[in-house]
């Protein structure tokens, strides 16, 4: 992989964040607590809605291997991106309440506490964090339900009622199912319950295969028949007039061991850093008083083309976030480093599970930002 444009987040016409308000719309005929926003994706009519993220899955990942998932490659060829970083925090936020990072606030895999020298971790979350305090906006799924959708929401049992959850799919009926079994079980059962329904159903196994593996390996290719022969069978087992709408939280690059700039062998790229967040393709730097020029000049000068080094204010106003709340700008990076090229930075002290993996998403090329919209139409 060489070093690639960036590729812009779609926001309000073909990004995440516009899929719950379509579908919303469309199962309410316009009618929803949503105006202005419809059906911008223009999702076909159906009085219920099965959405299937699959995690990991990027556009080009299953165009690459398309062959590996004739179910899912024939339901068509439509995109849309997420937003940045492109990663499952951020992204199942985004889905889930249907607004920008910069919006919601939850900014990526781990970033800065306002105030603190500690970091988030919004996958396991901090007990100390408040979920509706840090993420304040009403969701979309929860617009749906007010709207008289009935809305839920088939994940592991160990999802329930963490942060992240309670951030992004609060006021959704939560159905715990850990097993493909169970949540093919879960979705037909609820969503032939209501009408109109909308059923959201999470897989996260593509993604923790090309995390170890890689996304261009022999595993992540058998994984990807795998998600291919539930998509279809989920098919099979909901409602005739249901439509099925599969999409994905990010796309996934492979990056070699000596392709990883590793800030504890490289320490001078840390002067004026008090604190390292993010990922290891979009990283958050938080920086010493004063020191945000320097930080700026090194890390450009060490990384050159392979990554966009910018300052928060250069990375706002380009709209990678959307419109960013006061509350939400601290934890952006003082600066952001977004990676172009076949490149990690990562720190094998802070972060060493994070260094061994793989594959690796977060930055805003079009292998990481570019993900499915299909439909299986009634």
């Amino acid at each position: 992989m060489t070093a690639e444009p960036l590729i812009p987040p779609a926001y309000g016409t073909a990004a995440l964040t516009d899929l719950i308000p379509s579908a919303t719309a469309m199962l309410t005929d316009g009618t929803g607590p949503a105006p202005g926003r419809g059906n911008v994706l223009d999702l076909p009519p159906a009085p219920r809605v099965v959405l299937l993220l699959i995690d990991g899955l990027g556009r080009r990942q299953l165009d690459r291997y398309a062959s590996d998932a004739p179910y899912l490659c024939s339901l068509g060829q439509r995109t849309l991106t997420c937003g940045v970083p492109s990663t499952t925090a951020t992204s199942l936020t985004s889905l889930g309440v249907g607004l920008p990072p910069g919006e919601h606030g939850v900014v990526g895999y781990t970033c800065r506490i306002p105030g603190t020298d500690r970091l988030l971790n919004a996958l396991r979350w901090d007990t100390s964090v408040d979920a509706e305090d840090w993420q304040p906006h009403p969701t979309a799924l929860a617009a749906a339900a007010r709207a008289g959708v009935a809305t839920t929401v088939v994940n592991k049992r160990s999802f329930e009622g963490s942060g992240l959850t309670v951030a992004s799919q609060r006021g959704a009926e939560f159905v715990p199912a850990d097993s493909a079994g169970e949540r093919l079980a879960a979705a037909a059962r609820t969503t032939a319950a209501e009408s109109p329904s909308l059923v959201y159903v999470y897989d996260s196994d593509l993604d923790a295969t090309g995390h170890a593996k890689g996304c261009r390996s022999e595993d992540w290719r058998h994984q990807l028949a795998t998600v291919d022969a539930f998509a279809q069978r989920l098919r099979e087992v909901i409602p005739a007039d249901a439509a099925l709408v599969v999409t994905a939280d990010h796309g996934m690059v492979d990056v070699e061991p000596g392709d990883r700039v590793d800030v504890d062998s490289e320490p001078e790229l840390m002067d004026g850093v008090t604190l390292l967040g993010g990922e290891a393709r979009f990283r958050h730097l938080y920086c010493r008083s004063g020191a945000v020029d320097d930080v700026v000049a090194r890390w450009r000068a060490r990384l050159g083309e392979q990554a966009l080094v910018l300052r928060r204010d250069e990375a706002v106003g380009r709209g990678w976030f959307g419109r960013v709340r006061s509350a939400v700008e601290p934890r952006l990076g003082d600066v952001v480093v977004a990676c172009m090229g076949p490149v990690a930075v990562v720190s094998t002290e802070r972060f060493p599970f994070e260094a061994m993996l793989v594959g690796l998403h977060g930055s805003l090329t079009a292998e990481e930002m570019y993900v499915p919209l299909l439909v299986d139409t009634p």
